[in-house]
């Protein structure tokens, strides 16, 4: 929830409102999509871009502090999952349960260590299996 708070901070220029209001109300799976159309569309590579970043001795140290939360397995007790899945996202049913059946799917980037730790925690102990990158 502090990413969006952090982002309705920043200016958009008049030009992209409109672009970056769609984006703001699409859901998580809608987003994943979107990004494989641009990679496929213009030939890029979005983990190219986020690899790029910390060439940089402030980036560099945010990486270090933060950690993308990745589910590489449902399990077998999917529905488990699910609800871990759901809740600690605020996603709805239908969301969460198309990101636990579509693993492996990053479930949220640039988390606190620590909270990705507990995501992480979360996760495994209903059955799932989880990368932290």
């Amino acid at each position: 929830m502090e990413d969006t708070v952090k982002t309705e901070e920043k200016a958009v220029p008049a030009k992209f409102s409109k672009i970056v209001s769609e984006i703001e109300q699409m859901s998580v799976l809608d987003l994943n999509e979107l990004v494989k159309v641009f990679e496929e569309k213009f030939g890029v590579s979005a983990t190219a871009v986020a690899a790029a970043g910390p060439a940089s001795a402030g980036p560099a140290e945010e990486e270090k502090a933060t950690a993308s939360v990745e589910l590489t397995d449902g399990g077998a007790n999917k529905i488990a999952v699910i609800k871990v899945v759901k809740e600690v996202l605020g996603l709805g049913l239908k969301e969460a349960k198309d990101l636990v059946d579509g693993a492996p799917a990053m479930l949220k980037a640039d988390m606190k260590k620590e909270d990705a730790a507990a995501l992480k925690k979360s996760i495994e102990e209903a059955g799932g299996k989880v990368t932290l990158k």
